[in-house]
């Protein structure tokens, strides 16, 4: 294998998850029918006394098999199988890793949020009020009070999203819930997978207009906690940053806004 190949190979076998000795072990595997150990660590550059740990690896990971006991030779198990069998065993091990976190976050949720409350002591003085630049933790703080939204919920939707209102089946259900819901749109910015979607919402009596600009991005429950998202005007690419809000008073001014631009939107969606 030329050298320039070799070394591409290797670096992309790192990128699937194969250390620097496993990568370099199993591309001299491929390019021979089988090795001895310590003729391996000789010809993959691998320190003598690593060379038997590298291969139980890539035995374990399904890139190396021992073609022979009593004297052991390894050799390379086909790309074809080796790689696709290796991720799908990683992809099982993640999710479960995953599924684990999840019920540990939980239940850590549930601990901290009483020891929180407890060690705030009372709310501040803008306590109502909280800035928020992640996107993962506005999509979070968005669909908690979607989720908690008794009678309406009302919305500018407009790209980049943290959490797209079409995508979302916590919309529907909110409808089907008994909670009105009402989507400005800004013009220009529907896909043709957003218009399909339009209609099932529609049929299922979620309200949508579209108005020809917004001026922000706009969440609001029940009249009044939501978040109010503003585009930054000093990064050249788009990013937003929230606010999210548990106010009476900036609750009805922003359904006052909102209510203003939907009195003017186009009732039809093209």
């Amino acid at each position: 294998m030329p050298e320039t190949a070799f070394q591409r190979f290797w670096r992309r076998l790192q990128v699937i998850g194969l250390n620097a000795y496993e990568a370099r072990s199993y591309l001299v595997l491929v390019g021979h029918p089988r090795f001895k150990a310590l003729e391996l660590a000789t010809r993959a550059h691998v320190p003598r006394q690593k060379i038997y740990e590298v291969l139980d690896s890539l035995t374990e990971k399904g890139f190396a098999q021992v073609v022979q006991e009593k004297t052991k030779l390894f050799s390379a198990v086909e790309p074809g199988l080796a790689i696709p069998s290796y991720l799908s065993r990683k992809r099982k091990t993640i999710e479960q890793q995953l599924a684990e976190q999840g019920r540990s976050a939980s239940a850590l949720i549930d601990d901290l949020s009483s020891a929180y409350s407890e060690g705030q002591g009372g709310r501040g003085t803008l306590d109502f009020l909280r800035i928020v630049s992640d996107p993962v933790q506005t999509a979070t703080q968005y669909r908690r009070m979607l989720a908690e939204a008794q009678s309406e919920y009302q919305e500018f939707s407009r790209p980049p999203y943290a959490v797209d209102p079409l995508d979302e089946q916590i919309v529907k259900q909110a409808r089907a819930r008994g909670v009105r819901c009402r989507l400005l749109l800004q013009a220009g910015t529907l896909g043709d997978a957003h218009r399909q979607r339009l209609q099932e919402y529609e049929q299922a009596g979620v309200e949508v207009r579209v108005a020809d600009s917004l001026p922000l991005k706009l969440a609001l429950f029940d009249g009044r906690e939501g978040l109010i998202a503003l585009l930054d005007p000093v990064i050249t690419y788009p990013t937003w940053t929230s606010l999210v809000f548990d106010h009476a008073g900036l609750g009805e001014a922003m359904k006052g806004l909102f209510e203003d631009r939907w009195s003017r939107a186009q009732t039809r969606v093209g």
